[in-house]
C-alpha cells in the first residue's frame, strides 16, 4: 500500500473516481456506486464503479455496475428499492425487490435521465430503458436524486439545471413517466454552475420533520472553488420552501457531491458521504494507479443554533469499532509519537476563550496545522510541487458560544476531517504529505484523547500495479 493511499477511506484499486452515486442499502449490504473511469487515471469513459460493505467502512470492490458505451456516458444519479413494484421492472420469483437506478445518460451535447435495474439486490445490473424517461432536450440537465414520498404516494426526483442554477422537482407514479412539479432557485451561492442536488427529511430536536435541500456549486465556496450549500425548509410533495438562508455544508476545500443513502435499515437514520476532492486540482493529484477518494460516511442531524437550524455531521457510529490504543492529551507542548501513516481519531475539548495549535509532522516537516483562536478555526496545509492551488490556510468562523469547544479530528494517510460543536461545523481537506505523518504536537490548554484506528481498506500493492515507491513521495 502506498504512502498516500487511505487506510479508512474508500478508494478504487486503480483508475479515476469522483462523485458517489446510487447510495442504497439492498440485499443486506450497503452499496457504494461512483463515477469511475475503468480505463485510465483521469476523467473519461464515465461508468458506475461498485463497492459493498456490511458496516459502511469495510469495502469490497466489484466489477463495474453500469459501463460506458459509445455515445453514452453514465453520469451521476441515485438508486432506490422499489418495494411496491411500481416500476414493473421486477419479475415473479425474484429473490429481492428490484433496485432501480435513475442516472444521467450523456452524449452528443445532450443529457437526459435513464433507468437501470438490478433484480438480485444491487449485485448485477441491466440498462432498463433504451430511451430516457425524463428529457428536457437540454445540453446540461443531470444528477437525479430520487426517493419515494409516502404522503403524496409518488416518486420524487430532484434534477439540476446547472447553467440556470436551478433544481427541477419532478413526480412520477412508476419511475417511467415524470411531470414537473416545481423549480427551486437561483438562490444562495450562484458564482458557479450547480450540480448534484439532494432533498431529504430530518427530524429536529422537537420531533418535527424538516427538509434539507442540498446542491453543489462549482465556484464561490468558502475556500474558493467547489463546495456544497444547503437550505432547511418544508416540502409538501410538490415544492420545497426554504425557511432560512443558504448555509455551507462544509468549510474545507475537499467536500463535493455529497448524497444521502436510500432505504437504510435503521428507521430515521440519515447518512451521506462525498467525493473528497476539489475540481481546482483533482486531475493533478500525484497518486497512481488510483486517483480520488471518498469522505468518511457521516450521520446527519439538525440542531437549533440561535438563527435557525444547523445541519450536523459526525462520523458514522460504526467508526468507534475501529478504535484501538488510546493516549490522553493535555496540551502545553505535548508531543505524541505515532506509527507513520497510522489513522487517528482525536477528541479534544478547548476551554472557552482559550486557544489551541495542533501540528501534524512527518520526516519532511509540518504537514498540517489546526488552530483555534479568536473565534475562528484555521487549517493550514503545505502543497506539493505541481499541484496549483493546494497549499494554503483555510479559515472557518466558529459559532458564538459561551461553552467549551469540542473538536473531533479524523486523520488518514492523505486527509483530515474536523468536526466542531457536535458536528455543526465540518472541515474536510486532503493532505499530500512529503512522507507519512508520525508526530502530533499540542500547544494550548486542551484535554482529550487520541485513538489509533484499525485500517480496513485492502492492502493493495500499488507498486505491483506499475508504481514505484518514488512515485508516491511528494516533493516540495
Amino acid at each position: 500500500m502506498s504512502a498516500l493511499r487511505p487506510r479508512i477511506h474508500f478508494t478504487a484499486r486503480q483508475h479515476w473516481l469522483n462523485d458517489p452515486n446510487g447510495l442504497v442499502y439492498a440485499g443486506g449490504r450497503y452499496h457504494l456506486y461512483y463515477q469511475f473511469n475503468p480505463r485510465a487515471n483521469d476523467h473519461g469513459y464515465m461508468s458506475w464503479g461498485h463497492a459493498t460493505s456490511p458496516d459502511l467502512l469495510t469495502w469490497t470492490e466489484h466489477d463495474v455496475a453500469l459501463p460506458w458505451r459509445e455515445g453514452h456516458d453514465v453520469y451521476s444519479g441515485s438508486a432506490v428499492v422499489d418495494w411496491q413494484g411500481t416500476s414493473g421492472l421486477g419479475q415473479p420469483g425474484d429473490p429481492h425487490p428490484p433496485v432501480v437506478a435513475m442516472y444521467t445518460g450523456a452524449g452528443d451535447h445532450h443529457q437526459a435521465q435513464y433507468l437501470a435495474v438490478s433484480r438480485d439486490g444491487g449485485t448485477t445490473w441491466a440498462f432498463a430503458t433504451p430511451e430516457p424517461v425524463l428529457d428536457e432536450g437540454k445540453q446540461d440537465f443531470r444528477d437525479p436524486k430520487t426517493f419515494w414520498h409516502a404522503p403524496s404516494a409518488q416518486w420524487i426526483s430532484v434534477v439540476v439545471h446547472p447553467v440556470e442554477r436551478q433544481i427541477g422537482v419532478y413526480g412520477s407514479p412508476d419511475l417511467h413517466g415524470w411531470q414537473t412539479l416545481s423549480t427551486f432557485g437561483p438562490a444562495g451561492g450562484v458564482d458557479g454552475i450547480w450540480e448534484v442536488p439532494d432533498l431529504f427529511p430530518l427530524m429536529d430536536q422537537t420531533g418535527r420533520e424538516r427538509w434539507v435541500m442540498k446542491v453543489d456549486v462549482f465556484a464561490g465556496a468558502p475556500q474558493g472553488g467547489t463546495g456544497a450549500q444547503y437550505w432547511v425548509g418544508d416540502f409538501d410533495g410538490r415544492a420545497f420552501t426554504p425557511t432560512q438562508q443558504a448555509r455551507w455544508a462544509d468549510w474545507g476545500k475537499d467536500f463535493y457531491a455529497a448524497v444521502t443513502y436510500s432505504d437504510l435499515p435503521q428507521s430515521g437514520r440519515c447518512v451521506w458521504l462525498a467525493w473528497m476532492n476539489s475540481w481546482d486540482y483533482a486531475t493533478q493529484l500525484p497518486t497512481h494507479p488510483w486517483r480520488g477518494a471518498m469522505t468518511l460516511p457521516r450521520d446527519l442531524g439538525l440542531v437549533p443554533d440561535g438563527s435557525g437550524w444547523a445541519l450536523t455531521q459526525t462520523p458514522v457510529q460504526e467508526l468507534d469499532a475501529l478504535r484501538g490504543e488510546s493516549t490522553a492529551l493535555h496540551g502545553h507542548g505535548q508531543e505524541v509519537e505515532v506509527t507513520p501513516g497510522q489513522p487517528l481519531d482525536l477528541t479534544l475539548s478547548v476551554p472557552f476563550g482559550s486557544s489551541l495549535t495542533l501540528t501534524f509532522t512527518s520526516a519532511q516537516g509540518m504537514e498540517a496545522r489546526l488552530g483555534v483562536d479568536g473565534g475562528q478555526l484555521t487549517l493550514t496545509r503545505p502543497g506539493p510541487a505541481g499541484v496549483a492551488g493546494f497549499a494554503g490556510t483555510h479559515t472557518v468562523p466558529l459559532p458564538t458560544h459561551s461553552s467549551d469547544l469540542d473538536l473531533r479530528v479524523i486523520l488518514d494517510a492523505c486527509s483530515i476531517e474536523v468536526f466542531a460543536y457536535g458536528g455543526q461545523i465540518s472541515v474536510t481537506d486532503l493532505l499530500l504529505p512529503g512522507s507519512p505523518i508520525h508526530r502530533l504536537t499540542l500547544d494550548g490548554a486542551v484535554t482529550g484523547e487520541v485513538w489509533t484506528l484499525r485500517p480496513v481498506m485492502p492492502d493493495w500493492n500499488d507498486s505491483a500495479a506499475g508504481e514505484s515507491a518514488e512515485d508516491q513521495t511528494v516533493g516540495r
